[in-house]
């Protein structure tokens, strides 16, 4: 057994909250424990908002613990009304077994499920929710929830003064089904600590009550921050523009791209979670302020390299870094044709299209880039698009064969930092 986890977590920035801290502190000083943490099937990927408490059940296992992974199966039938403006989307109990089990290869990704004692075990709560007879459930455990204490929770005021929205008892069951949920694994398995975003607060407190209340035991709950995204949202698995951690649906060099952009301010705290960079060092900065640009850029692309690593592989980053490096540095004629197939099969924008002729203007507003033809002659007219890293004024401009590298790909950049890959067929 490993020194303290709660205090190197603390350290590294992983703990939001903790209930009962010194407690929980002397017991995993003794003994292994085992915790758990849920992830509802609500789409069929993981996002970035996920990646800490994952990150955090990995540092619990690498000590000696004994994580539970819970995916929602039941619950991802309810969907958790915790901070969110409206009631999600009905989903069929088909779609989310699909999403189930892509769920479970990802997190496959991070946590030890067959080579170590303390092997980490997947379950679902469909499995004891779907037999859980519904007067037998509201007698045995609604009788300990107090709506008085449920309606003044923050999200749920708000819910409820929507009067266009408001909030359905559906959603409001939610927080009885996650904390029966605490009270059957520590029944079943043991499990003392729930970790969770730190949204997931006030269900982790409900199911340490319920525990309480049924088998007078004592639990615990760990929050982790959320990792907002760079306009300051949070992530969700029905927002748009997530990071995606499947690379079908963010694609490794958009997500290689999301850490080397990276505002300023999310650097050192970026650092402590998501890299093995010196603790000492980074507490060493006073603030982000007090850094040159210089080592703002090598902190970013040093994020950038451990976590691109750590979801798709050092094969993928060290391709990506190459390709990368030709793009930005304005040296796109010296890509090859095996960078242009690995822009093509893990990165950038791209479109095939047939070799007829194809005017610029119209290829801009056909692809997106441009609204309309007249915003698409003013990117053109103001020296905002290049071919190839040769910069296009002409509104007539038709692609033609010279265009073609390796005569199947042309590579358009508008402005300075967003490229577009065109394969011809």
């Amino acid at each position: 057994m490993c020194s303290n986890i709660i205090k190197k977590l603390d350290k590294k920035g992983f703990i939001s909250q903790i209930t009962n801290k010194e407690d929980l502190f002397s017991i995993v000083n003794k003994k292994n424990i085992t915790l758990y943490c849920g992830f509802d099937a609500t789409s069929d990927s993981l996002h970035l908002g996920h990646l800490i408490p994952i990150l955090c059940l990995k540092k619990f296992q690498e000590s000696g613990h004994h994580p539970i992974i819970l995916i929602g199966g039941a619950t991802s039938l309810i969907g958790d009304p915790s901070f969110k403006k409206k009631e999600r989307n009905y989903i069929s109990y088909n779609l989310i077994c699909r999403w189930k089990k892509k769920i479970k290869k990802q997190l496959s990704n991070f946590l030890d499920f067959e080579n170590c004692k303390n092997k980490a075990i997947i379950l679902d709560n469909y499995d004891w929710f779907k037999n859980i007879n519904i007067l037998k459930f509201l007698r045995k455990i609604g009788k300990y929830y107090s709506v008085n204490k449920m309606i003044n929770k923050d999200f749920v005021k708000k819910r409820i003064n929507n009067i266009d929205k408001g909030i359905s008892f559906t959603e409001f069951s939610y927080t009885l089904l996650q904390g029966y949920d605490f009270s059957w694994l520590y029944k079943k398995y043991d499990a003392i600590l729930q970790i969770g975003g730190s949204d997931q607060w006030g269900n982790i407190i409900s199911g340490i009550d319920l525990s309480y209340k049924l088998h007078r035991a004592k639990l615990f709950g760990l929050t982790t921050p959320l990792f907002l995204k760079n306009n300051g949202e949070k992530f969700g698995k029905t927002n748009k523009e997530n990071i995606w951690l499947n690379e079908k649906k963010t694609s490794p060099y958009e997500f290689y791209q999301f850490w080397l952009n990276l505002p300023d301010n999310n650097i050192l705290n970026s650092l402590k979670l998501f890299t093995s960079f010196n603790i000492k060092e980074i507490n060493s900065f006073k603030d982000i302020n007090s850094i040159n640009i210089n080592t703002k850029k090598y902190l970013k692309s040093f994020i950038a390299d451990e976590i691109t690593s750590l979801i798709h592989g050092s094969n993928i980053l060290l391709s990506l870094k190459n390709v990368t490096k030709k793009l930005f540095n304005k040296t796109s004629n010296n890509l090859t044709y095996k960078d242009f197939c690995i822009l093509y099969k893990y990165g950038i924008p791209s479109i095939n299209l047939t070799n007829n002729k194809i005017f610029l203007r119209n290829f801009l507003v056909d692809s997106l880039i441009a609204k309309s033809l007249t915003q698409a002659r003013n990117m053109i007219l103001s020296n905002s698009i290049y071919i190839n890293n040769k910069l296009i004024n002409n509104t007539y401009y038709i692609f033609n064969d010279l265009d073609k590298l390796f005569n199947k790909f042309t590579l358009l950049c508008k402005g300075k930092k967003n490229f577009f890959l065109i394969k011809w067929i």
